[in-house]
């Protein structure tokens, strides 16, 4: 979605300072790339009920993509994953040092909430935005999920446990992105449990093939390091690499029959990404 990537350029944080690598630092991760899935999400559900407010849902679009470009910058930190390179790129705490990638990630989650206060949208619906950002990639969300996946390393978990982690870790975020577009577009209640819970689905979804790609991919397909899960609560390490393949499958076919229930607006704009990611596992 070209117009997202030229609307995140136009507005990276823009700092005065006299800190020679700060504001490059801040913009580094942003920049390097990435699927923008998140952001598209919401996006797509704006598309298909408002599309005239698809440019003021830019900057809740570009907050999520802050929100979780921080994520990442933190999990590739020493003290949690300790990788060296993500998006293809250099990792921020390898380029610089621990503590000023610790500090981006933090400046990366505050101006979320900064983009999502000075989007031209009713005070009401960035009240709510901001409550599903902060209720899902919080303490009782994302960071709760990384908690549990730092805490059990070489402690295995059983499956239940595993999608609990990763519902938290990986999959809140995904359904709020999806949930935040019908907050924009004043869907109907009803319309914006079903997207959430329909989010948490393709958020485990999206896990478990980021476990089996993790697997099968090399550093250089991935953009990031791989093989690297030996030791975590992946679904591969549990299931095995085959079994994995598997459960993504069935997972597919029930997230695709869910899919078929939405209303055709619904189904006709988030179809270019159902069809790119509901079996990227295969690919």
């Amino acid at each position: 979605m070209q117009e997202f990537e030229d609307f995140l350029i136009n507005n990276l944080p823009k700092i005065d300072t006299f800190h020679p690598t700060y504001q490059k630092a801040l913009h580094e991760m942003l920049t390097a790339g990435g699927k923008r899935f998140r952001p598209k999400l919401l996006l797509s559900i704006v598309k298909a009920y408002e599309p005239l407010l698809v440019k003021s849902a830019m900057y809740p679009a570009l907050a999520l993509e802050l929100f979780h470009t921080y994520s990442l910058i933190h999990d590739d930190l020493p003290a949690m994953d300790n990788a060296s390179f993500r998006r293809g790129h250099p990792t921020l705490h390898t380029t610089y040092d621990e503590a000023l990638a610790i500090l981006i990630g933090d400046g990366l989650n505050t101006h979320a909430f900064e983009l999502i206060a000075s989007a031209p949208l009713r005070d009401d619906v960035k009240t709510k935005l901001t409550l599903i950002l902060s209720r899902n990639g919080g303490s009782g969300g994302m960071v709760l999920g990384q908690a549990i996946d730092l805490y059990f390393e070489n402690k295995p978990l059983s499956l239940q446990e595993i999608i609990e982690l990763h519902t938290n870790k990986t999959a809140k975020l995904i359904a709020a992105s999806l949930q935040m577009g019908a907050v924009i577009a004043d869907a109907k209640s009803i319309t914006e449990e079903k997207l959430y819970d329909f989010g948490i689905k393709l958020g485990i979804l999206f896990q478990v093939q980021d476990d089996i790609l993790d697997a099968v991919q090399t550093d250089t397909q991935a953009g990031k390091p791989t093989n690297n899960d030996s030791n975590k609560n992946s679904f591969v390490t549990l299931l095995g690499t085959k079994e994995a393949i598997e459960y993504a499958d069935n997972l597919a076919i029930e997230i695709q029959k869910q899919f078929g229930e939405f209303e055709p607006n619904i189904q006709n704009a988030l179809k270019p990404l159902m069809d790119k990611y509901l079996n990227r596992h295969k690919q």
